[in-house]
């Protein structure tokens, strides 16, 4: 049984932490837990069980039967807590987004190699039933030749107080649209050459004074090397619930993706001739099968000595695009990859 070390016990980590916990992943084992926050931490083995906990992830890289870790702390600390993992001989599952910056990832992946330890990136789309089919009628060509890719991710709470802070967040681009960059890259099989993004921060007046630059809704339209568009939007406090939807569209044809239903059930009343259809509330419900199956490709590379299908170059080059679109958000023009 390999031994997994769950670092950062928040919203997403317990996530992962359950399907280890409850013996959802095959030949793995939840054996420590790691949090600077006390409470999360105690919240953790309330939910989990009785397992060693530690407020300094290093501690718990200490132990014999740690042999692998998911971390799932906020993005400026991934870089660190890699390096360290991998100096430790861990394998690595690293939430997105990878790091702030592309210097961060090239060091991420040069420890992974240095120290013969996995490394995969949380990309949790890429294992969802829905968009494993979409790709594949892509590969056989059920529309012709893609032209066109346009995805959004809208979340319906409002951002953190420490994501206000793009220094130490790179802002919604990164928290919310690094899925949809990097199912950009995997649908439309091709880097991004250039984008040109636009933002504003319409929901969340708490963090106007403070930070001026934070924005809660952003636009960014992209052209790829091998001639392919794309169109990205992403908000944060929209309310109504969460939205994760892609659409492509090809030479003869277009393939959609995602769904927006709670439950395949609609409802229409008399009273009001209304149609209610209950929305998906979390994407903790909606790629609830997709963090299952994430997490056990990432045991079985372990197990069969594998490269994991979305690696720490996948994740660097959503950061590229990650810091290019902020970069055309400041200085208003379009920005070259």
């Amino acid at each position: 049984m390999i031994g997994v070390c769950l670092i950062g016990c928040g919203r997403a980590g317990l996530i992962h932490g359950r399907n280890f916990a409850r013996g959802v992943i095959e030949g793995a084992r939840l054996t420590a837990l790691a949090d600077p926050v006390s409470e999360a931490l105690e919240n953790a083995r309330k939910e989990l069980g009785d397992i060693p906990s530690y407020t300094d992830y290093r501690e718990a890289l200490e132990r014999s039967d740690v042999d692998a870790v998911i971390i799932v702390s906020p993005t400026k600390y991934h870089c660190e807590i890699v390096l360290n993992a991998a100096a430790a001989g861990k394998h690595i599952l690293c939430e997105k987004p990878m790091a702030m910056n592309e210097d961060e990832c090239e060091r991420m992946i040069d420890a992974a190699k240095k120290n013969n330890v996995k490394l995969q990136i949380g990309f949790m789309r890429r294992f969802d039933a829905s968009f494993v089919e979409a790709k594949n009628m892509l590969d056989a060509g059920e529309i012709g030749d893609v032209v066109l890719i346009k995805s959004h991710t809208r979340g319906p709470s409002i951002p953190q107080p420490w994501m206000y802070d793009i220094r130490k967040s790179n802002g919604p681009l990164a928290e919310v649209n690094s899925h949809d960059i990097d199912t950009l890259r995997w649908f439309g099989q091709s880097e991004f050459k250039s984008v040109y993004a636009i933002s504003g921060n319409y929901r969340c007046p708490d963090a106007r004074s403070d930070f001026p630059d934070f924005y809660d809704n952003v636009l960014m339209t992209c052209s790829f090397e091998n001639g392919v568009q794309g169109c990205i939007d992403g908000a944060q406090g929209v309310g109504y619930g969460y939205d994760a939807q892609t659409e492509i569209v090809g030479t003869h044809g277009v393939i959609r993706v995602g769904r927006t239903q709670e439950q395949f059930v609609t409802a229409c009343s008399s009273k009001d001739g209304r149609i209610k259809t209950p929305h998906v509330t979390s994407w903790r419900k909606l790629f609830i099968d997709a963090y299952c199956a994430e997490d056990q490709h990432f045991i079985d590379c372990i197990e069969k000595d594998e490269t994991p299908s979305v690696t720490g170059f996948d994740g660097k080059m959503a950061v590229r695009v990650v810091n290019a679109g902020n970069l055309s958000i400041i200085e208003k023009r379009i920005v070259t990859l």
